[in-house]
């Protein structure tokens, strides 16, 4: 799941102090806020399952992993296989006839969660130029508008204390550039997950998935009319930068046939796709292209990263027939990224024996190189974001994020070494944005997420606790519960969440939802398990390939440190995960399925060893640096021993809960549908065992704002009627 989005953290955690800083290059004033990462991984299954929809049980056999995904709306056949889509709609009201008769509760869990919203309402405005640009949602609708409004005096310099003009301002009226609600009445899935305005603020491009594969078009419009001014790009990524210092050009980028992106193209508006220049090919099959646009918007960057090494290329949007030159070659091992301010590259640089360093090189000769930042043991530096006369270091320190500002030299000056240094304080409230000046400390607060129906923070305690692993690691676990409804006598009901793979760090932070459950006596835990990035770079490196076990029995022992701690017992215990993290949740359950109450398994990654032995699925190629390659005898029965899928056995199981998305290209439905036939035709218990396949969903699930709402509270519902937390008026398990 970036794995998981970061959708389910409890309320005010004193330790949440992650930010992203949104302000123009130009002016050393930034926002701030709490940040929601996205999942970063890429995989998809694409093994044809043979489904006998006929029968209870079903037969599921690999093909030559070949099948490509169906990218159309629902059809009466998946990958040609006519009895697969009739199987997933059997599974479907199967589901819903166990929980038809707990709608009511999961119907009022949605109108409660829903009511925390405030449905109407402006994000945080971003000054660019003359305008700023914002976005805004509407009552009863799923999505956002893209908006704008002029700055009423452009000339004069941003400070911290502007405000966006109110809407009734006269002679300043919003601009609606693109509303996705209009857009997506047409179709299941809609997702924009690109929108760059170009940099005289004329046109807008944006890239548009409207199936949950991830496979967009590209759109250029009149960013005043709304009116299309070019052809759109077809079967290309997420990934688009403008090239030009007008609105002449922009850099996207194409994939393979598995999906994986490997061509960066320059399209200048006006001209066919067909017709577009390719300034580079990673023919690399472990190799996937990434764009970002420096904070100048001097340069764009085009990386080619595998799990462990990255290497950069710049583009001088001065000069774009120059095509792309070199910045940092390919090293081994060694993991790059970088930006510019001035007369210097900036690049972060990281191996796998140490967490990352910071250099700078000159423009004009790139491998004369000065250390800003070294590398501490104790320090992860995760990014870095350049201004005129600052340098932001986001950094993490015994697993807790901190941002940390240093002061840069004028530009014409020699750059020998990074000036002071002071760390930004954190927050404990709901999602909020700064307006924050680096050179007199001031802040001022722009915008903190409403939440609805009497919210308190002062009701909930967060604590962070620590679990010992087998070989004696101390392992951090988040904690939040309402002071006024636990016990902590080992009675009360409790979710446990984890992930633990790609260096992905699952950092506590607001959700809305969860009140729904700590409201109603739950504790609600994060186990930050090796595998992920939250103590360092040897955290991840120790829960990886031949040490993936690590993974696994951290979670069980922040389990049974919480069920020791009498924060609930293994009758009160429930688990989830989703993608990398279901991985987590199916081998647990393999593992210890005693030790739970209830599981929840969304998009899971379970048949690990087919889907890593076949280098024709797409994206498995780039996994191999994570879990190993199975074509090697030593990988093959490693992954063979904790693989969800080829794990299952003869024993008795707890509550199970296994979500898919029909349209998901990092692990294909065909994944979840087999772990569930397994456990049907092996598990010796009478506990749910439930599959939901959303046909009208990707990896993320469905689009909508409210959709996932109604996702989540489905969730909720659950683990609630596993824990028999709600009436039931008829016999569910028939």
């Amino acid at each position: 799941m970036l794995g998981v989005q970061l959708w389910k953290y409890g309320p005010c955690q004193p330790w949440t102090l992650y930010f992203v800083l949104l302000y123009d290059y130009d002016y050393d004033v930034c926002k701030l806020l709490s940040v929601e990462c996205k999942e970063r991984e890429r995989r998809a299954t694409f093994c044809s399952v043979l489904l006998l929809s006929e029968l209870d049980l079903i037969r599921v056999e690999d093909d030559d992993g070949k099948g490509q995904p169906s990218h159309g709306e629902e059809s009466e056949s998946v990958d040609g296989n006519v009895g697969v889509l009739s199987y997933l709609k059997q599974e479907n009201h199967y589901t819903h006839s166990i929980m038809t008769y707990t709608k009511k509760f999961e119907d009022d869990l949605y109108a409660e969660i829903r009511g925390r919203i405030k449905e109407d309402d402006v994000s945080a405005p971003v000054r660019r130029g003359a305008y700023y640009y914002y976005h805004r949602t509407l009552e009863g609708k799923e999505y956002v508008q893209y908006c704008r409004r002029a700055v009423p005096n452009p000339d004069a310099p941003p400070s911290v204390h502007d405000t966006m003009p109110m809407p009734d301002a006269p002679h300043n009226e919003q601009h609606i550039i693109l509303d996705e609600n209009v857009k997506a009445q047409s179709h299941l899935f809609n997702s924009i997950a690109a929108f760059e305005v170009s940099p005289n603020h004329k046109l807008v491009a944006y890239a548009e998935d409207t199936k949950g594969d991830e496979i967009y078009t590209i759109y250029v419009i009149d960013a005043h009319t709304g009116a299309l001014v070019d052809k759109p790009l077809v079967g290309v990524t997420a990934s688009l930068e403008w090239a030009t210092n007008g609105d002449g050009a922009f850099v996207y980028m194409t994939m393979d046939q598995t999906l994986r992106p490997h061509k960066a193209w320059l399209h200048k508006l006006g001209e066919e796709q067909s017709s577009d220049t390719c300034l580079y090919h990673e023919k690399d099959d472990t190799f996937s292209l990434d764009l970002q646009a420096s904070e100048s918007k001097k340069f764009l960057f085009v990386a080619s990263e595998s799990k462990n090494t990255s290497f950069n290329f710049y583009l001088d949007v001065s000069k774009p027939e120059d095509g792309l030159q070199v910045l940092t070659p390919r090293v081994d091992g060694i993991d790059t990224s970088v930006s510019h301010r001035g007369n210097h590259f900036f690049i972060k640089r990281t191996n796998e024996f140490f967490n990352s360093e910071v250099i700078a090189c000159p423009l004009d000769n790139t491998s004369e190189t000065t250390l800003l930042l070294p590398h501490r043991e104790s320090v992860k530096i995760q990014d870095i974001q350049l201004f005129n006369d600052h340098i932001v270091v986001y950094e993490r320190e015994k697993g807790l994020p901190k941002v940390t500002i240093y002061g840069l030299p004028d530009v014409e000056e020699p750059l020998k070494s990074l000036q002071g240094g002071h760390t930004v304080d954190s927050m404990k409230t709901p999602h909020s944005v700064y307006d924050y000046d680096m050179k007199t400390g001031i802040s001022v607060l722009k915008k903190i997420k409403t939440v609805l129906g009497g919210f308190d923070a002062s009701n909930y305690v967060t604590e962070r606790k620590w679990a010992n692993a087998q070989d004696g690691t101390q392992i951090p676990i988040s904690i939040v519960y309402h002071k006024d409804l636990v016990k902590l006598d080992g009675s009360d009901p409790l979710l446990l969440d984890g992930y633990g793979s790609y260096e992905i760090c699952i950092d506590p932070c607001f959700n809305v939802s969860c009140l729904s459950l700590l409201d109603r006596g739950f504790v609600y835990a994060i186990a930050h398990i090796r595998g992920g990035g939250e103590m360092g770079r040897q955290w991840y490196e120790n829960g990886k390939l031949f040490k993936k076990k690590n993974t696994l029995t951290d979670f069980i022992a922040c389990a049974e440190y919480l069920t020791e701690s009498k924060y609930s017992s293994k009758e009160k215990l429930c688990i989830c995960g989703g993608s990398a993290g279901g991985l987590l949740i199916g081998a647990v359950l393999n593992m210890r399925p005693d030790l739970f109450k209830a599981a929840v398994a969304e998009v899971p990654f379970v048949d690990v060893l087919t889907t890593m032995l076949d280098p024709t699925i797409p994206l498995t190629t780039s996994e191999w640096e994570e879990w190993g390659d199975p074509r090697k005898e030593e990988f093959y029965f490693y992954i063979k021993s904790y693989s969800p899928v080829d794990n299952v056995k003869a024993q008795n199981y707890p509550n199970i809960l296994v979500t898919a998305g029909l349209n998901d290209p990092r692990v294909m439905y065909s994944e979840p549908a087999k772990f569930v036939a397994k456990l049907r035709d092996l598990k010796t218990d009478d506990n749910l065992l439930l599959f939901k396949c959303e046909f009208g969903a990707g990896h993320d699930s469905k689009s909508g704002r409210f959709e996932k709402l109604q996702e989540e509270s489905f969730k909720y519902a659950f683990i609630m009627k596993a824990l028999n937390m709600i009436p039931d008026l008829g016999c569910g398990q028939k």
